[in-house]
């Protein structure tokens, strides 16, 4: 076993850190960021940010596979096509 085995293994027997937990660091880490400065459209802005990767990454995890994609995320296909559309993800 290599010491990349071992990193995985041991991933997926420790404790997992919930997503809103990075999503919470990442966001803190994104307005610290800003250094003073506001920002008007911060839902829409962070919204983006999570679908963007989390539709990549779960159609990389179902092989491209749309439906199998839209499933996953719980919602229609249809919905899913559209949000690659606005992205140009196609």
């Amino acid at each position: 076993m290599n010491a990349a085995t071992d990193r995985t293994e041991a991933a997926r027997t420790g404790p997992r850190v919930p997503l809103r937990d990075h999503v919470a660091t990442s966001i803190r880490r994104f307005l610290g960021d800003l250094n003073g400065c506001g920002t008007e459209n911060l839902y829409e802005i962070a919204l983006r940010e999570l679908e963007i990767p989390l539709f990549v990454e779960v159609l990389e995890h179902c092989d491209g596979n749309q439906s199998r994609a839209a499933a996953m995320l719980g919602i229609h296909r249809a919905t899913l096509r559209k949000k690659l559309r606005e992205y140009g993800l196609e």
